[in-house]
Order: C-alpha cells, then sequence, then structure tokens
C-alpha cells in the first residue's frame, strides 16, 4: 500500500566548480599585482621589521637602560 503522503527527496546542491576556480583566478591576480607593485616600490632597509630578539617599541628604553629616577624593584621613589 502507497502512502498518501510522500515525501519528495532531499536534493543536495551542486558545487559550482567554475565561480570557484573565478575565486581562485581573482585571488591569484592580486596576488600576483600585489607582489609587482612591492617590487616596483621597494621599501628602504631603515624600515625593515626588527630582529626577532628586538621586542622593544620604537621610543621606548629597554628594561636595564631605564633612568636612575624609576624605583626598580625592591628600590623606592625619591
Amino acid at each position: 500500500m502507497l502512502h498518501p503522503f510522500k515525501l519528495p527527496k532531499a536534493r543536495v546542491a551542486k558545487p559550482n566548480y567554475s565561480f570557484e576556480k573565478r575565486q581562485r583566478e581573482l585571488a591569484k591576480q592580486k596576488k600576483k599585482e600585489e607582489k609587482a607593485q612591492r617590487k616596483a616600490n621597494p621599501r628602504p632597509a631603515d624600515d625593515a621589521e626588527p630582529a626577532a630578539g628586538d621586542t622593544a617599541e620604537p621610543g621606548e628604553e629597554p628594561p636595564e637602560a631605564a633612568s636612575p629616577d624609576s624605583a626598580g624593584p625592591g628600590g623606592t621613589a625619591a
């Protein structure tokens, strides 16, 4: 006996490969243009990122070069 309320089968969305491919191509093209722009306008050497051991921000003194007026651990401020 057939069921009077037969439900249709759920359909799974089919992937849109052409859209995905186009997005990859656009991303690749953008990356290539950015690289060409970086090569055309290189940064000066003094603006390079600091070395791995240098974590001090510009204008910030390292802990061992702190001013003598500041109170250190266990010290008192004048």
